[in-house]
């Protein structure tokens, strides 16, 4: 009876320890995770800083704009040499016509891209991850005066350089685009440009990763202070949603599952998976009132884009002049940064690019059957176009819930569950053979 008590306290003293969530991290994404260097981070950061004015409209070839793509370009050159040849780097130039506002006649300017090649040439997958490089200081159409957008988005710009050397040497069935955008501050030019080529040549963008302002943790006003908290905004109706589309979400209530929220959700799981002292919080906003982001571009044209963006921001430091007033420092200074809290948010981008990079592509068909009245539900699914998954997760989250709550594992491609199809949420991700996750697809009513 010893014996049998003591095996019972055993067996109850494991259930309350594995009650607790368990983290299991995939060794190769771990690995590259690790790899992110806040030192680099700084490096980069102040030399774009060291340029005069990175304003999209300044021409000067030494001290502006164009020293700062070509400094981008030749790092990103750089990296591309551990890559045996497969990454690439240019600066795509363009013409942006005069709009009477914030592009007073027809301009040049460029992006500056690296594009790293997917190993599966019949996977057309691409994951862009991004930051703006143009800077700008109180007067959005002063392009001479100083402008050093270390934070707004020399931190962005940093955290695209720092993935592009750490992911050159690696190998993923998808393409890696790395991108530092122009005219961010004359109305998302470049990103506007890169968004409608995409959409004109069919590219199959499955994620696009913005970052602006990420490298600061220290709030104006309120003086909050936290290094542990970083924000993604997605947008809830999809901006490109068609009357069809908008009749389905209606019909199954998925307000909240917009594409771009299943990839909000994917980054904070991935994120907190992988980065310690790290929370991902979800802002339930396409991005911030008053402002915009590169991301809503793609968003326009029906791709599913993201903003990731610091917690706490201190508005001493944004679109402000560089001069000292009343004792007190404005302008956007390397100085005012916490280059820690930059590397934390770089690594959540790495940990979800990777992964998305690493996984099988999403499954196909996602149908819930919906014909008859049951308290169980009954998923079904294809296979994703181009990857070989090893298995599926089915996900589950009660209607009230803003994160998946539960994971079903299968390796068939329908799964039958014990819970009311009325009194939840589902979706279907992959798994590939590494382990890693594709995005989730919510299913859509099988009624016939």
């Amino acid at each position: 009876m010893r014996h049998i008590l003591f095996a019972f306290a055993l067996v109850l003293f494991a259930s309350q320890a594995f009650g607790q969530q368990v983290v299991i991290r995939n060794p190769e994404i771990q690995q590259l995770v690790q790899q992110v260097n806040a030192d680099s981070l700084k490096k980069y950061t102040e030399k774009l800083a060291s340029f005069h004015s990175r304003h999209t409209l300044n021409t000067d070839a030494k001290n502006g704009m164009i020293a700062a793509q070509n400094y981008v370009k030749a790092k990103f050159t750089e990296f591309a040499t551990k890559s045996k040849g497969r990454m690439t780097a240019n600066i795509e130039e363009f013409v942006v016509p005069g709009d009477g506002r914030r592009i007073v006649a027809d301009a040049k300017v460029g992006n500056v891209i690296a594009r790293l090649p997917g190993t599966n040439p019949n996977d057309p997958r691409i994951i862009v991850v991004s930051g703006h490089l143009d800077s700008r200081n109180k007067d959005v159409m002063d392009a001479a005066g100083a402008a050093p957008g270390a934070n707004d988005d020399g931190s962005g710009v940093a955290l695209v350089l720092e993935l592009a050397r750490i992911l050159a040497s690696t190998e993923f069935p998808a393409t890696l685009l790395f991108v530092a955008f122009t005219g961010e501050e004359q109305g998302l030019k470049g990103a506007t440009y890169l968004a409608d080529k995409a959409k004109a040549e069919s590219w199959k963008i499955e994620a696009v990763l913005n970052n602006d302002i990420v490298g600061n943790s220290s709030s104006s006003e309120t003086n909050i202070s936290n290094n542990t908290v970083m924000r993604v905004f997605s947008e809830t109706i999809p901006l490109a949603e068609d009357e069809r589309g908008a009749a389905l979400r209606r019909s199954i209530n998925s307000d909240n599952d917009s594409p771009s929220r299943q990839l909000a959700r994917y980054i904070k799981e991935l994120g907190e998976r992988y980065v310690d002292q790290m929370e991902v919080k979800l802002i339930y906003r396409n991005d911030r009132f008053l402002r915009g982001g590169d991301q809503t571009p793609f968003m326009r044209n029906g791709f599913t884009a993201v903003r990731m963006s610091e917690m706490n921001e201190n508005f001493l430091y944004q679109h402000e002049n560089v001069r000292v007033e009343n004792g007190i420092q404005y302008g956007d200074l390397p100085e005012f940064m916490d280059f820690e809290y930059l590397r934390k948010v770089a690594a959540v981008n790495l940990a979800a690019a990777a992964s998305l990079g690493q996984s099988a592509g999403m499954p196909q068909e996602v149908k819930i059957d919906v014909r008859g009245l049951t308290n169980s539900s009954t998923l079904s699914w294809k296979a994703p176009i181009h990857g070989n998954p090893k298995g599926y997760y089915v996900l589950m989250r009660e209607t009230s819930s803003s994160m998946w709550e539960k994971k079903f594992y299968t390796e068939a491609t329908q799964l039958k569950l014990p819970y009311s199809k009325d009194n939840y949420f589902f979706a279907v991700q992959s798994v590939s053979e590494h382990g890693t996750e594709s995005l989730p697809v919510i299913p859509t009513p099988l009624s016939r």
